[in-house]
């Protein structure tokens, strides 16, 4: 004689056989990923950078060169510009606003993975009721009866719902967010490196006006100099006093001019103040003329600007989130499965709730396919190959951009140094040419008007090369910004784990 407790065995060892069968099923169903694998979009990369070809000045860097690291401004070796740019990224609001918004991309990407698992829910309720007590009465009438009692139910009961990633719109949601979550991370290393280059060509240019600067507080020393020995020639009756007056005119010409430059330094000063998060009240930088001149870059190889540059890299992996965005589309054409249990303990009395007999319990599964949608799951899934291809045509513009500007800061920094050497010929002949002129004058061979002429173009040339030296800075610190400022794709692996 089978006994009770050996048909339940029975019953549960089929069920776990019947689980088991249903779980290898899913699991199998589950290696299939609808839509698109992505690949890599292909670009063309020039075999070197036409600036650099010919010629000794661009040196391709060797892996024991000194490349450019993350601290890039380094390579200028400028202790004040240090300083600065530490402050950048603790204290930048738009990179604080990056970096915020990064982090909102890495829960986008836990919880896209939250697909993966099923919702485990749990309840309990305890109740009392009373329902009317229903007796028939004559002629097929009904009467209600006050002698009905009251009942309680106890219940504790847990559920279980999950839909299996059969077709791999899970994964293609999770593939997209983490291309997208490391999408925000380079964006945030983009608005890093333009706040660092921001506030290095600030610099540079306020170091430039403070040269300038310095050049006109001797110059107006040299016309102060002037005015008081034309003056003395006035006395003597040997000028007149229209050379006084232009002597005079010059002067102050010169004094205005170096107190105009106050207006640009102190707008960059602010400017500055701003990049490193601090109130333009409260920040200052002492003078510092520009006395250093651009460091040696080193450059690599074309192809590898790809890998380089953060804004070609969120560029590349926007691409790979909407290639992934096809397969979540092409996942709607197929069956919804869901798979529900539930099981728990019921019982009126509570003396007994808690025990087997009172168990109960439900497994189940159910599809859900739409049969007519007017086109709309074929209009959805246009339209995410729409995006991809516009993501694609807008990572290989910003690669055909990254190498426009690495090649016009490449051509910039060749052109203004030869502009340099050409300027500094002109000064020293203009500063010879004031140092004769001013002999003559003391002869009385030529006019003060005559002198005064050759010293505007000794000024002229004299502010122009100093411009010409900031400009080359600046060229250097956009190119060193064109060539990635020492990023590497390599941290985008750890963006994906949000370390």
């Amino acid at each position: 004689m089978t006994r009770p407790n050996e048909n339940y065995a029975v019953r549960v060892v089929r069920r776990i056989r019947l689980v088991a069968i249903v779980a290898g099923t899913i699991i199998l169903l589950s290696a299939c990923t609808v839509g698109p694998d992505y690949v890599k979009p292909s670009v063309e990369t020039p075999p070197a950078y036409k600036e650099a070809e010919g010629g000794a000045k661009w040196q391709i860097a060797q892996p024991k060169d000194d490349v450019i690291r993350g601290a890039w401004w380094e390579l200028f070796n400028d202790p004040q510009l240090n300083a600065l740019e530490a402050q950048v990224v603790i204290s930048n609001q738009n990179i604080a606003v990056a970096e915020a918004q990064y982090r909102q991309a890495l829960a986008l990407v836990q919880a896209a993975r939250t697909g993966y698992f099923p919702t485990v829910g749990v309840n309990g309720s305890a109740t009392r009721s009373r329902t009317p007590f229903i007796s028939g009465g004559s002629s097929g009438s009904t009467r209600t009866s006050s002698s009905g009692g009251a009942v309680n139910n106890f219940l504790v009961s847990g559920n279980a719902l999950w839909e299996p990633d059969i077709w791999g719109k899970v994964r293609r949601t999770v593939e997209a967010n983490e291309a997208s979550a490391q999408a925000s991370a380079a964006d945030l290393a983009s608005i890093r490196l333009s706040a660092q280059t921001a506030l290095a060509q600030d610099y540079f240019q306020l170091c430039m006006l403070d040269a300038q600067k310095k050049f006109y507080t001797e110059t107006v020393s040299a016309y102060q100099t002037f005015l008081t020995l034309t003056k003395n020639r006035y006395a003597a009756g040997i000028a007149s006093r229209a050379d006084v007056l232009v002597a005079e005119t010059q002067l102050k010409t010169t004094q205005a001019q170096a107190i105009d430059l106050g207006v640009q330094r102190a707008q960059l000063e602010h400017a500055i103040a701003m990049l490193i998060g601090k109130s333009a009240s409260v920040f200052s930088i002492p003078a510092t003329p520009l006395s250093t001149t651009p460091p040696s870059i080193p450059l690599s190889v074309p192809s590898v600007l790809l890998e380089r540059r953060p804004d070609i890299a969120a560029a590349e992996r926007l691409a790979a989130a909407a290639n992934a965005q096809i397969g979540v589309a092409e996942a709607a054409y197929y069956p919804n499965i869901t798979l529900t249990a539930t099981g728990g303990l019921e019982s009126s009395q509570l003396a007994n709730w808690l025990t087997w007999p009172n168990r109960l319990w439900s497994i189940g599964a159910a599809a859900a396919e739409t049969v007519f949608d007017a086109g709309l799951r074929s209009a959805q899934t246009a339209q995410a190959r729409a995006a991809y291809d516009a993501s694609v045509a807008s990572y290989r513009q910003t690669v055909l951009t990254g190498f426009q500007e690495v090649e016009d800061d490449l051509s910039s920094l060749r052109i203004l140094e030869e502009e340099a050497r050409a300027q500094d010929e002109a000064v020293k002949a203009a500063r010879l040419s004031v140092t004769v002129s001013t002999n003559q004058y003391k002869a009385g061979i030529i006019s003060a008007l005559d002198i005064v002429a050759i010293q505007t173009i000794a000024l002229s040339d004299e502010r122009t090369a100093i411009g010409i030296a900031g400009q080359r800075m600046t060229a250097s610190v956009l190119l060193i910004s064109a060539l990635g400022g020492g990023w590497d794709v390599a941290e985008l692996k750890l963006a994906r784990d949000g370390r």
